[in-house]
């Protein structure tokens, strides 16, 4: 791969790596101001509550879409572990395939429905639906990129990395 683009790529995924942590703060603030607004002050507050499932929605589509990596993606692989590269990377190509397929098909139903969701807005911060919603239609348009461009390496010769129980981890 061209170096310059390399290096592009993966500023592009620390930059995604801070936006997540930034939502993690925030969230992890609005929480702390909960607490203190309900227990300290006696005075409850919605709008910390709404603030922490709207970055919570937004953080697990923005780290699928942007930060997990494939190797880091959970799956149940007892057969897919266990066969060889050739398998693996006929067994890799289905699989892409049928998700590419299945986001491509529903994706003008869901850019529908987001585009739909303008005319509601949520209960305590009045953001419009579909500003709330749109992490899904970028989640969708980066798994079909990501597997688009996965199945063309796997094209290419590389196979699937195979699994290999002595190096699992938490990610770390």
């Amino acid at each position: 791969m061209n170096p310059g683009l390399s290096q592009l790529g993966g500023w592009l995924y620390r930059r995604a790596e801070n936006v997540l942590a930034a939502m993690l703060a925030v969230m992890f603030f609005a929480f702390l101001l909960q607490i203190f607004f309900r227990y300290v002050m006696n005075w409850p507050t919605g709008w910390t509550n709404e603030l922490s499932a709207i970055l919570w929605i937004w953080m697990v589509l923005w780290g699928a879409a942007f930060v997990l990596t494939e190797q880091e993606e959970m799956r149940f692989d007892l057969i897919y572990a266990s066969v060889g590269p050739r398998v693996r990377s006929a067994m890799f190509l289905i699989s892409a395939c049928a998700l590419v397929i299945l986001y491509a098909v529903s994706f003008p139903a869901v850019f529908d429905y987001v585009s739909f969701m303008k005319v509601e807005k949520s209960a305590y911060l009045k953001l419009r639906f579909d500003w709330l919603f749109s992490i899904y239609v970028i989640f969708v348009i980066a798994i079909i990129v990501r597997y688009l461009w996965l199945s063309w390496q796997v094209l290419r010769g590389s196979a699937p990395d195979e699994f290999d129980p002595t190096k699992a981890g938490s990610g770390v």
